[in-house]
């Protein structure tokens, strides 16, 4: 039989929204303190089984609300997305933490422990899994990603992909207000507490493990990002910004870069070869990458990343196929590149990062290393390099990223930032060492099974709360 909730004062509910939305406001963002993900959810779960039904799913809707308030300036001001869909993007944060938080507590009056614990992580992963399914922002925002400065937890991408990290994120606040409620069965208290520890400490072990194993060879890479707003390439002020970038590429080749990389449309161009760029490449025996819009009269206007090769006749590109709605106007590309020659290495733009079919197309194609020019909101620059990074760790490829007001990273396929310089309203340039590994990831190559595993386990969590319970003998 069920256990009737306690009865707490509304000073209690008040306490429980306003340390959950607290803790929620500085674990998610731009800039998030990663190791606050994991405490968020746990005053309004706490709180949950102690209330009515109505005032637990109003505490997790107003606790993720509030606490969601932190992106308004930088979704509304700095990216420029009108006040309606600013709101509508928080306000679904709140039902789905207000959708866990009512699972988990009609599972835990009735007994279920380890089915309410077990819910909590995988409604919320369900959710977030079905929002990159329909979002033009696909992955945007994933708690998965307050993660990415704890390198071992975020190991386990390579095996369950970006939602591994998001169910263990909210599997450990869930089994701990599990235990502060006595009225569930202590055997199921005990069982859910014990998944939890032994997820972690598995997850840690892997983690440390898989951060062990060294590189099997190097490569030296130079990134490059320039103020100032796009050029034509044969107007004067064009002319003036390519030499700029010469003089910086060839500083980075004289601390040893072999390939050289600067951001996304840094350039307007006819033809995907800039000749400053192709003598540079020759000189210098340098590879030469660089973000372009391409546009001439016979063919579609692009956002196009060319790479010239020394002694190659002509450039290998890639165009953009993830747009920027609203603010692109491009015609996406449908093809992705690969660079002849070792390591092997192939190209992506800024927003396809976003994506996991990128990372699942480079995958297939035993990638080592992605050349990736982006261009960010200044105020977005760690986020959105590390969502690039994560698709690294999730498929098993190293990473070079350079972005116009953003950061400049170098990252292997563990995603540890080897090297790392803000862009954001600023020139930057730097060099370094990327390591690179031969690596085949379970996710590279099995996709999103570990979703449809928790879409089964949601649903049989689904079946307890609605089923009635077999009376005992």
């Amino acid at each position: 039989m069920a256990s009737k909730p306690d009865t707490v004062g509304w000073p209690v509910g008040v306490a429980a929204t306003a340390l959950a939305a607290l803790a929620w406001w500085f674990a998610s963002g731009v800039e998030p303190q990663w190791w606050l993900a994991w405490l968020a959810p746990l005053p309004v779960l706490w709180l949950a089984p102690r209330v009515g039904a109505r005032w637990a799913a109003l505490v997790g809707f107003a606790a993720y609300a509030a606490g969601g308030l932190n992106v308004w300036s930088y979704l509304h001001a700095a990216v420029g997305l009108p006040t309606l869909p600013v709101i509508g993007f928080i306000l679904v944060g709140g039902v789905m933490l207000a959708l866990c938080v009512l699972l988990y507590r009609h599972l835990l009056l009735r007994g279920r422990a380890v089915a309410a614990v077990l819910s909590v992580p995988a409604l919320w992963v369900a959710c977030e899994y079905v929002i990159s399914l329909l979002s033009p922002h696909s992955t945007f925002f994933n708690i998965g990603y307050t993660q990415s400065d704890a390198l071992p937890v975020i190991q386990i991408a390579a095996v369950t992909g970006l939602w591994g990290i998001g169910f263990l994120v909210l599997l450990v606040p869930a089994a701990i207000a599990a235990q502060t409620w006595s009225p569930a069965p202590r055997r199921g208290r005990v069982i859910a507490g014990a998944l939890a520890a032994l997820a972690v400490v598995a997850t840690v072990v892997y983690g440390g493990w898989r951060l062990q194993e060294p590189a099997t060879s190097s490569l030296r890479i130079g990134l490059a990002s320039l103020l100032g707003p796009m050029r034509s390439a044969d107007s004067a002020e064009g002319q003036a910004l390519q030499s700029r970038y010469a003089d910086a590429m060839g500083r980075l080749a004289d601390a040893g870069a072999k390939i050289v990389l600067i951001p996304e449309t840094s350039f307007g161009a006819q033809d995907p070869t800039i000749p400053t760029f192709k003598q540079l490449a020759g000189q210098r025996g340098l590879i030469v990458a660089s973000g372009i819009d391409f546009k001439n009269a016979a063919q579609p206007e692009r956002n196009m990343l060319s790479v010239i090769q020394p002694g190659a006749q002509s450039p290998a590109t890639y165009n953009k196929h993830h747009l920027l709605l609203g603010l692109e106007h491009y015609t996406p590309g449908d093809t992705y590149t690969m660079l002849d020659g070792s390591p092997r290495t192939g190209l992506a733009i800024c927003k396809d990062m976003d994506f996991h079919d990128t990372g699942h197309a480079y995958a297939s194609r035993h990638t080592q290393l992605l050349l990736v020019p982006a261009s960010d909101f200044n105020v977005d620059g760690w986020l959105h390099s590390r969502m690039a990074i994560m698709r690294g760790v999730e498929s098993g490829f190293a990473i070079a990223r350079a972005a116009r007001g953003g950061r400049l990273t170098l990252s292997d396929d563990r995603g540890r930032v080897v090297a790392e310089a803000s862009s954001e309203h600023r020139d930057a340039e730097l060099v370094g060492d990327l390591p690179l590994h031969d690596t085949s990831t379970l996710y590279g190559r099995w996709g999103d099974w570990f979703v449809y595993l928790v879409l089964a386990g949601l649903a049989a969590c689904l079946a307890m709360a609605v089923l009635p319970r077999r009376a005992r003998r």
